[in-house]
């Protein structure tokens, strides 16, 4: 099965189906990697009691998941709404890079600006480096008719290496060890939701974004064209919905959301640019978006359970000695299950 029919036999199934599959999938995923932690010579129910207590275990523990949980929660929005209209978007990755790029940029260039603007107009930088890259792999697709798969895989590796450039370059911290930016002014950081956490307001800004994704997908025009132009191109091109201006636009606005997430990665975790700091969030945002169901308030309990996983993975590694890669094996199994789940699903509602 390929890519697109993939992204397209999910993107026709209804709400409740893809749900019930995903827990599915959680469930079998969690009961292989408690076998595989088994055969290790550990206790399983100790392992994921450490694994519960180190993602919830205090009020701190839990400011690091939904920290960790909100760049996948934006990315995540955006490639569930690529994918509902047909096109596999996996560039998150160099558009996050880029995000966090531009707003560092101009967090430095304007040290002095207030403290209620300096955030905002970072994340719009943010947001306007993301839509340019996302835009370009768009433009690629449509005017050289380059797959999207390939443009967008390959501009990830382009985004991530401009980053390290411009870190080697002007924007690097003189003296420091690794390539990173020097620190941003604090005018520039995110403010704190809860006093004595590390969480910031990012969480909120996910949040709404992915609940107006949603209402974009089901209660707009736009959302409407999308919906048609990944069940059916036919339908689309009969009904005089123009794929080039739907393909142009989607991909803009999943680039933007990429953007701000590594805008706020930048400005509320690492308060710097360093290199390296996107690799991974992108990838990991197309399993939520299947995993969500290609739903964007699917993405929000999908994005959730990525960020408590791998907030409890120390934990984990502490209390039993289990290597923290395991959460990525049970990443992997989660959308291993979850995809066969609905692959299932839907080709027993074809019969």
């Amino acid at each position: 099965m390929t890519a697109a029919a993939l992204a397209r036999s999910f993107a026709v199934g209804g709400a409740a189906r893809p749900l019930a599959s995903a827990v599915l999938g959680i469930a079998v995923a969690l009961g292989t990697a408690a076998l595989l932690v088994l055969l290790s010579g550990r206790n399983p129910v100790v392992a994921y009691l450490a694994l519960l207590g180190g993602a919830v275990g205090t009020p701190d523990r839990v400011a690091v998941a939904l920290n960790k949980a909100t760049p996948y929660l934006l990315t995540g929005a955006g490639v569930a709404l690529c994918f509902r209209a047909r096109i596999v978007n996996i560039g998150a990755e160099g558009q996050i890079a880029l995000g966090g790029l531009a707003a560092t940029w101009l967090a430095l260039r304007l040290p002095q600006a207030p403290a209620v603007v300096l955030p905002v107009l970072c994340a719009l930088a943010g947001a306007g480096a993301g839509a340019v890259w996302g835009g370009l792999a768009a433009l690629v697709r449509l005017k050289r008719r380059v797959h999207e798969v390939l443009v967008t895989l390959l501009l990830n590796f382009v985004g991530v290496l401009i980053v390290g450039e411009v870190l080697h370059g002007e924007l690097g911290e003189p003296g420091a060890g690794f390539p990173q930016s020097p620190l941003l002014p604090a005018a520039g950081w995110l403010p704190r939701l809860v006093r004595g956490t590390d969480l910031h307001v990012g969480i909120l800004v996910a949040v709404a974004a992915v609940v107006a994704c949603h209402l974009v997908l089901w209660r707009t025009p736009f959302g409407f064209r999308l919906r048609v132009l990944g069940a059916s191109e036919g339908a689309a091109r009969y009904a005089g919905i123009g794929a080039a201006r739907a393909t142009l636009s989607v991909m803009m606005l999943a680039g933007a959301l990429a953007g701000v997430a590594g805008a706020i990665e930048v400005l509320g975790v690492h308060y710097r640019l360093i290199e390296g700091f996107s690799q991974g969030f992108g990838f990991a945002a197309v399993s939520i978006a299947l995993i969500g169901g290609l739903s964007p308030l699917g993405v929000l309990p999908a994005g959730l359970f990525f960020g408590f996983l791998e907030s409890g993975a120390l934990a984990m590694q502490r209390a039993v000695g289990v290597p923290t890669p395991l959460v990525s094996v049970i990443q992997g199994l989660t959308m291993i299950f979850v995809l066969a789940a609905m692959a299932l699903s839907a080709a027993r509602a074809r019969v």
